[in-house]
């Protein structure tokens, strides 16, 4: 998903205003000296990373959404324009010396530091859970390859058939380190005292898997919820998508932590289930395109403007390349 976005989108950096002078020749070296300025800057990978603690023993790893920052190039590139310039989050879920680890993030840098975090807080045991197989969700595996590495089966076949295009990505995954625990359909753990459940969706990705602490009715999303809107990777299964999006709003689940999302939400405790609606609204209209192809000329304030204006969603501008991705796919799996 992150390579994809990165294919598609392409961030365009815009002079936020002409200077005004009677000189062109200054008016020209102004400029010039602007645009160096302004270049996006590139700290360190992972130095921008920060953590916070919703919950007691939740971690939540957040990094991006900074404004004029990229993380690997001013080119276009998965890891920035699929993940970071969106906002990423990676959990874990600690109690005593154990902890599980929700997605190694988008670099072994970032899962360096979500180690390191857990090993200074006293963890001795670390397992790891993959919501899927996109890149940037599995782009750190190589610092916990000593770990269990859990996914479910779906999961595991997909990184396989996609292990080559992941390693030779920008930037590349290379070694792509492959889970080794695989259940299918659903499984349940215990994290020292907490029990934790992992169940297969088909949301977003054929092979999502989402985490629920059921003494928290916590739901840890994965990309199966996203806000403002979800990606459209598969566009020919939204049939689906909205089946399993009406399955987990029956779930006993009061608050949702996705891996893209606002970090004020997720310091916050998360979204309400009400964003599981939001969702299905958004994919329902997005196959209305099918019928009434004039819904793709709307940019995503307009196409979502309820959701918007009544405080479930919130504007970020910068999910409006994605919503114009999700539009092209979508008509153009209609027309295939």
């Amino acid at each position: 998903e992150g390579e994809e976005r990165g294919k598609r989108l392409n961030s365009v950096f815009y002079l936020k205003s002409k200077p005004q002078v009677l000189d062109n020749f200054l008016a020209l070296r102004f400029v010039s000296h602007w645009r160096i300025a302004h270049m996006p800057s590139m700290p360190p990978l992972g130095s921008t990373m920060r953590t916070h603690q919703p919950y007691p023993g939740v971690y939540a790893f957040y990094d991006g959404r900074i404004d004029g920052a990229r993380a690997y190039s001013a080119d276009p590139n998965w890891l920035d324009d699929g993940a970071y310039t969106l906002g990423l989050c990676s959990y874990a879920v600690v109690s005593g010396e154990e902890a599980l680890v929700y997605d190694t993030s988008i670099s072994n840098q970032h899962a360096a530091l979500i180690r390191n975090t857990l090993q200074e807080a006293g963890v001795r045991h670390i397992r790891v859970v993959l919501s899927h197989w996109h890149v940037d969700h599995v782009a750190g595996n190589a610092v916990f390859a000593d770990c269990e590495i859990i996914a479910n089966d779906l999961t595991a076949k997909a990184l396989t058939d996609n292990r080559e295009r992941l390693e030779n990505g920008t930037p590349p995954i290379r070694p792509l380190v492959m889970p080794n625990s695989i259940f299918t359909g659903e499984r349940d753990l215990k994290i020292g005292d907490i029990a934790v459940q992992l169940r297969h969706v088909d949301i977003h990705s054929h092979d999502g898997t989402v985490m629920i602490l059921p003494h928290l009715k916590l739901l840890f999303a994965g990309d199966a919820l996203e806000e403002p809107i979800t990606y459209v990777a598969e566009p020919k299964r939204l049939e689906n998508h909205l089946l399993d999006l009406e399955r987990i709003s029956t779930w006993d689940i009061e608050k949702i932590l996705p891996n893209h999302g606002a970090e004020n939400v997720i310091v916050a405790g998360g979204y309400g289930p009400e964003l599981i609606a939001a969702t299905g609204r958004y994919v329902s209209k997005l196959m209305r395109l099918r019928n009434e192809p004039e819904l793709a000329g709307d940019d995503l304030q307009a196409f979502t403007a309820d959701d918007f204006r009544s405080g479930v969603l919130t504007y970020y501008a910068p999910y409006e390349p994605v919503h114009r991705q999700n539009v092209e796919s979508v008509i153009g799996a209609h027309r295939k």
